[in-house]
């Protein structure tokens, strides 16, 4: 399982660790990943991601999962996110045909 955010894709990065005699030597900054339940209202289930701690933030301001997906724009997602973002989408067509 690769250590990449799901929802922003948010990855690993490298750098120096720069001591006090001003030696460089490589390290990796790792994102903060959380495996998560999300309770999807459209499909009416949770869905677990593994997501960065910015992202379950961005996620809850935006009011879940359904409505942070569905106001993003789909050049923002990653693979993940879209696919998710289909089944939503799939999932409120067929209760709004339900409905009428």
């Amino acid at each position: 399982m690769s250590r990449r955010c799901q929802i922003t894709g948010k990855g690993v990065l490298s750098g120096n660790n720069v001591s006090h005699a001003n030696n460089k030597t490589r390290r990796r900054f790792l994102p903060n990943l959380q495996e998560t339940s999300l309770l999807s209202d459209a499909l009416g289930s949770a869905v677990r991601m593994r997501l960065s701690t910015r992202a379950i933030r961005t996620v809850e301001h935006n009011g879940g999962i359904d409505a942070f997906l569905l106001s993003t724009a789909n050049g923002k997602l990653p693979a993940d996110a879209l696919s998710l973002k289909r089944r939503i989408e799939r999932a409120r067509a067929r209760k709004s045909e339900a409905a009428v």
